[in-house]
């Protein structure tokens, strides 16, 4: 995985082999007006040990700082998404009740595509209304193995 953080928190965790991390990390240097380099931050850290922790099933809630950056419909929709319980899903128009816009069940899963924040912020929880995988954009393969991870199948 790639992250990318400033002082005040992670703001990207990317699957290094995404075709828009290349994108993202303009976008985020566009954003911020700075350039990206390698190097260490303060939160790099914490971040490793939570993810060690949480791929090897013992950390459920993520408490490294996170600083996402979007519109304030997205930030909303990540919000919701912070709230649904480990181990447990939703469907993208339980996610847009959550919001207070039902019948965005579009823009909600749109806001999950822009998520710069895999698994720390966990778009990956929300499911398609008939109960199905859709939409993630680390594969879904990836989407059925944080799930199976988190039901305690892996």
């Amino acid at each position: 995985m790639f992250a990318c953080a400033l002082a005040e928190g992670i703001c990207l965790l990317e699957f290094a082999d995404r075709e828009v991390l290349d994108a993202r990390l303009q976008s985020l240097s566009k954003q911020f007006d700075a350039g990206i380099i390698p190097g260490n931050n303060g939160h790099f850290d914490r971040l490793e040990c939570e993810l060690d922790a949480y791929f090897n099933g013992s950390l459920r809630e993520f408490t490294v700082p996170l600083y996402p950056s979007g519109t304030a419909f997205q930030k909303a929709a990540w919000d919701a998404l912070l709230h649904i319980p480990y181990g447990e899903s939703i469907s993208y128009k339980q996610q847009a009740e959550l919001v207070g816009k039902p019948k965005a069940i579009r823009a909600v899963a749109n806001a999950n595509g822009r998520n710069r924040m895999s698994i720390l912020i966990p778009c990956h929880r929300v499911i398609g209304a008939n109960g199905q995988l859709a939409g993630y954009g680390g594969g879904v393969w990836r989407k059925k193995h944080l799930l199976e991870l988190e039901a305690g199948q892996l």
